[in-house]
């Protein structure tokens, strides 16, 4: 059995404290307990040593030889374990962590942290690409971006932007189009994880039931994307993931119409602990870059 497992480490503490200040009534003032308290740890810690650490006389503690011996190993050992504290306090905060899904976080905010990081440099970003639940008030996520509907018990969720969705394809493609009903004549790209069907796009466009043809089925909407700048079929698609393909060209848009499907992004924290002050500020300029996006998306 090593030697620091038979003493205590609030008896250690007790002692290092006495010694460091010379009193144990600055120690238990510095420690945060009574002078009973911190009297019973030197003793024991007395006790658990087997020699005497301080004598007790009219001017105070005064160490023994033995002491200040014992006193300069558990000054240096608090500095460390002191420092180490320190460690993990500055990379808990100086580091924000955000959960994102997976699209989102490739498509739309990658490419937009560089503007972040130039207004926070202290911080420094953990992405986590996730869809999945995350216990807010217990994990390492700082904050979440979701898409759904809102209302989900025991967080606080901020709407940032309702999601809508239009027809895209290749410019070749698009040229076959005339109409909304020609979408009948072209391969649909389906994803498998959509959380919406085409009637969200046909149904206010008076198409409801509208007989599709069936394309490829991808697992990723970022694959469904891919697929239709091949020219494989058309994908009903969203702004934030194919913002830089329809800049491009790669992509166009054959309609005008853009459909509400129901769902949101949301920003996501918990409701049990506080916001930090790096929380608030990922947060506001979280809500900036969804606004510019939004008003950026709208114009003719």
């Amino acid at each position: 059995m090593s030697e620091l497992s038979r003493l205590y480490l609030n008896a250690l503490r007790a002692v290092e404290a006495a010694g460091r200040l010379g009193s144990l009534t600055a120690a238990a003032e510095e420690l945060g307990v009574s002078l009973g308290a911190v009297s019973h740890q030197v003793l024991k810690a007395e006790a658990q040593l087997g020699q005497a650490v301080f004598v007790r006389g009219p001017k105070g503690l005064e160490p023994t030889a033995f002491g200040r011996q014992v006193l300069a190993h558990l000054q240096e050992g608090f500095r460390h374990l002191a420092a180490a504290a320190a460690l993990g306090r500055d990379e808990t905060a100086n580091t924000l962590t955000v959960s994102v899904p997976p699209i989102l976080a490739a498509k739309w905010l990658v490419p937009r942290l560089s503007r972040f990081t130039e207004r926070a440099p202290e911080l420094r970003l953990r992405i986590d690409a996730s869809t999945g639940l995350v216990d807010l008030d217990h994990a390492d996520i700082d904050l979440a971006v979701r898409i759904g509907s809102g209302g989900w018990p025991g967080v606080t969720a901020a709407h940032l932007l309702d999601q809508v969705v239009f027809p895209l394809c290749s410019p070749a493609l698009a040229e076959t189009l005339t109409r909304p009903e020609d979408l009948a004549s072209i391969p649909v790209l389906r994803d498998r994880g959509a959380m919406f069907t085409w009637e969200a796009w046909l149904a206010p466009e008076g198409l409801s039931g509208l007989e599709l043809t069936e394309g490829s089925l991808y697992s990723d909407a970022g694959l469904c994307l891919q697929a239709a700048i091949a020219g494989q079929g058309v994908f009903l698609a969203w702004p934030t993931l194919a913002a830089y393909a329809l800049a491009e060209g790669q992509l166009v848009a054959p309609f005008p119409g853009r459909h509400k499907t129901g769902y949101a992004y949301w920003l996501v924290t918990s409701a049990q602990r506080p916001k930090t002050a790096k929380v608030q500020k990922f947060e506001a300029w979280l809500r900036e870059e969804f606004a510019a996006f939004a008003e950026a998306d709208e114009a003719p």
